[in-house]
């Protein structure tokens, strides 16, 4: 199920996208986890608990008189969540080149301006969108692991690599673009995804992604460039799963 989230701290604006988004929940048959809406940043950012394309934020440039704020807010989203979809509601549209410098990847600037059929609409589509996006991930191509510490979802497509981090008893999962670091064990992810491959006690691997394999010096690549390590007692085993995936 999604999360949505708004972050806007003028009450009437609140309560406008809260009945929008609402209504347009209960119109298309949408199931949420949260739902929640804030006033403040840091309220946001404590409440943002999950990882993973189902969470959806919607959020006002400006917060409190400052013009920049909610980009600063959507960087600190993504520096938790790499996959979540961000859609910016506000009346600063000219902000948008900025968004590119902060490195946020929104999905949609909309315009608190627009006429409210338009600014319904471009809201449904967002919403429509994340759900879509929800969807396939769950019923198709889906890593969801869960923890007392942590709970991360991403499509299992993306996925490279999952290593034993610096850190204890943390992971880092690679994708082609990202990193993604939670509390957990290879041990444990592997008991839930059995689809990964364990290639080293450090690594967990998926072996889709893989596009080389160097026997002598027993490394996987991947599709970006980046490699791994394979263990002289598994390199048969890995071999010969990702030779079967392309027979």
């Amino acid at each position: 199920m999604m999360n949505v989230f708004v972050l806007e701290d003028d009450f009437a604006q609140q309560s406008r996208i809260e009945s929008i988004v609402g209504s347009l929940m209960e119109r298309h048959h949408i199931q949420t986890k949260k739902f929640e809406v804030f006033g403040k940043p840091d309220q946001l950012i404590r409440a943002v608990e999950e990882k993973g394309a189902h969470q959806l934020f919607f959020l006002d440039i400006e917060i409190r008189a400052d013009d920049k704020k909610g980009l600063e807010v959507a960087q600190q989203i993504r520096d938790i969540d790499p996959f979540a979809i961000i859609v910016f509601v506000t009346t600063h549209s000219e902000y948008m080149p900025l968004a590119f410098r902060y490195q946020v990847s929104a999905l949609d600037f909309i315009d608190k301006e627009l006429a409210p059929t338009e600014f319904e609409a471009r809201i449904e589509t967002a919403l429509l969108y994340a759900n879509g996006k929800n969807s396939r991930t769950v019923a198709e191509d889906s890593f969801y692991y869960k923890s007392r510490y942590a709970q991360v979802h991403v499509p299992f497509a993306d996925i490279l690599y999952i290593e034993t981090s610096p850190h204890p008893h943390r992971v880092i999962l690679h994708t082609e673009k990202d990193r993604l670091e939670f509390t957990g064990n290879l041990a444990d992810i592997l008991k839930q995804e059995k689809r990964l491959l364990q290639c080293h006690r450090s690594y967990l691997i998926n072996p889709n992604n893989v596009v080389k394999v160097d026997r002598q010096m027993k490394v996987l690549y991947f599709r970006n460039g980046s490699n791994c390590y394979v263990a002289r007692n598994r390199m048969e085993l890995v071999h010969n799963a990702i030779r079967d995936l392309h027979r």
